[in-house]
């Protein structure tokens, strides 16, 4: 009986969760983005003064309610020491937010290098590899 009523709450009231990364350069406006979200999607939530915002070390972690979906935001520092963490993050997420600093035009094809040794290789590039090592 128990099991039959946990089912039907799960049902009733639990969201689907997917995971999104929010990437890019130190500096491009990821946490900003991110507060941002949060304020316009989160009734009740206030934000973080934009004057406030630090530059990430680590992760930051928001979450989103929109209809019957929860969207948990993974901000990654985008320092170049923590860029090479990213990979390990992509097994987990169902979507990538790719933010950049259209402002600043010195750093557009830094940015760009780091989206392309950023991506994940296609599982076909990974077959090659396996079958060839």
């Amino acid at each position: 009986m128990y099991t039959l009523l946990s089912g039907l709450y799960k049902y009733m009231f639990q969201k689907d969760e997917y995971c999104i990364l929010i990437l890019g350069l130190d500096n491009a406006g990821k946490t900003t983005f991110l507060e941002q979200s949060k304020t316009r999607f989160n009734k009740n939530y206030k934000g973080m003064s934009l004057s406030k915002i630090t530059t990430t070390v680590g992760l930051n972690i928001g979450t989103v309610d929109v209809g019957k979906a929860r969207l948990m935001f993974w901000d990654l520092g985008g320092q170049e020491e923590l860029q090479s963490l990213w990979d390990k993050y992509y097994a987990e997420c169902h979507g990538v937010i790719y933010v950049i600093d259209s402002t600043d035009e010195e750093r557009l094809s830094e940015s760009k290098e780091a989206f392309d040794c950023g991506l994940p290789e296609s599982p076909s590039e990974q077959a090659k590899q396996a079958r060839w090592n």
